[in-house]
């Protein structure tokens, strides 16, 4: 029997005149070190970089960088928070770099922007009694953002439920098709779905369970696990009858990333939802509109009706967006989506987190004891 032999690699960047410090990795740079551990069939890539020198891209990747100053602030002081909570010593790495812990492309996803709301809230978290809250968020909430407790486990007391400023999100109301062969797809050990019934719902109307019924039976399925399936946006959905577009409602295709729901030209202006005497924002989210099946129409299929993009707790990004243009600054709009916080200084220790770079453009200090770990890659090893 071979010996098995365990080793790692660590790759460091030179310091050279006019460079950024940074480690190239298919087509993308990194700040920090990298850290290469083998698997059984995979090499895995992990970087590791001090946090205020990770968020200028995180803000960058989760945000766009030509939005408000203090909606992108906002943002970094809740990726910092979520970050240094969800430190995990004993694990290969802390965070993810997808939406599942939060996005991180890397220096492509660093602008003069980014870079200005990271330093002008540094070492900025927010804590509920002295502790570091899960500041988690989402794209918009489609009115009204979600009491953790009817989604998750627990309910924490900062993340309940509060009137969203997300009037301009293209995804507040949005339908999605799902013709024949995607039901097939999504729910093969029944033979697809000719309905979609909603049983019960969260108190702002996202689907807590829904009964799927199709030519050979039916589920019993969660609003977490019919979105899954169905690659929607939200649970706050309903269901109709395809060939019911007479709504006029914008058509948004699978988006798994997100990106559409705030990014690039296409981005749709809404309205803003205010009292035209007062010019007070409206309380609630707007109701789902009505659609209506012509009555000799055949079901070919279903139509998805709904509202926001993502889980609904927390900040909603479109919120802060829809705050910061009403004047509303980075600690007002972090107290209005978490409920009775305090945002200040990291308690553990300035020193512990690595400082920033003179400017946006020169390499980060070495990582000290606050360092993140973050996996980039993932890449088949060579026989």
């Amino acid at each position: 029997m071979r010996p098995v032999v365990a080793y790692e690699l660590w790759i460091e960047p030179l310091s050279q005149a006019g460079g950024d410090g940074a480690l190239a990795v298919e087509n993308r740079r990194y700040r920090g070190r990298l850290q290469v551990l083998p698997g059984a069939s995979q090499l895995q890539l992990i970087n590791h970089l001090g946090v205020e020198s990770y968020l200028p891209s995180v803000v960058g990747s989760e945000m766009p960088a030509s939005w408000p100053l203090e909606a992108l602030r906002a943002q970094a002081v809740a990726a910092r928070t979520y970050a240094l909570q969800q430190r995990k010593p004993e694990a290969p790495f802390d965070l993810r770099a997808t939406v599942a812990s939060q996005a991180y492309k890397g220096v492509e996803a660093e602008t003069p922007s980014t870079w200005e709301a990271v330093r002008g809230t540094r070492t900025l978290v927010i804590t509920y009694r002295q502790a570091l809250i899960n500041a988690v968020f989402h794209s918009s909430s489609g009115g009204s953002t979600e009491n953790s407790g009817e989604l998750w486990a627990r309910q924490l007391p900062y993340l309940v439920s509060v009137s969203d400023f997300d009037e301009q999100s293209p995804v507040r109301v949005w339908r999605q098709p799902l013709p024949p062969e995607q039901l097939q797809r999504a729910f093969a050990e029944i033979g697809g779905a000719s309905r979609i019934e909603v049983l019960s719902s969260s108190s702002t109307g996202r689907v807590r369970q829904a009964r799927v019924l199709g030519p050979r039976g039916q589920l019993l399925l969660s609003g977490a696990d019919l979105r899954r399936r169905l690659g929607l946006r939200s649970t706050t959905v309903r269901f109709e009858p395809l060939g019911t577009e007479a709504l006029g409602l914008p058509s948004l295709g699978a988006d798994p990333q997100g990106q559409a729901a705030w990014g690039g030209a296409a981005r749709t202006r809404w309205p803003l939802a205010v009292d035209s005497a007062s010019g007070a924002p409206l309380p609630g989210p707007p109701p789902l509109p009505d659609v209506f099946a012509p009555a000799a129409a055949p079901i070919t299929g279903l139509v998805a009706i709904g509202r926001g993009f993502g889980h609904g707790v927390g900040m909603s990004q479109w919120g802060a967006f829809g705050l910061a243009r009403r004047g509303e600054g980075f600690e007002a709009i972090l107290r209005h989506f978490y409920q009775g916080v305090e945002v200040g200084p990291f308690r553990e220790s300035v020193a512990q987190l690595s400082s920033l770079p003179s400017s946006a453009g020169s390499p980060a200090a070495s990582p000290t004891a606050t360092t993140f770990r973050i996996p980039t890659v993932i890449a088949n090893r060579q026989p």
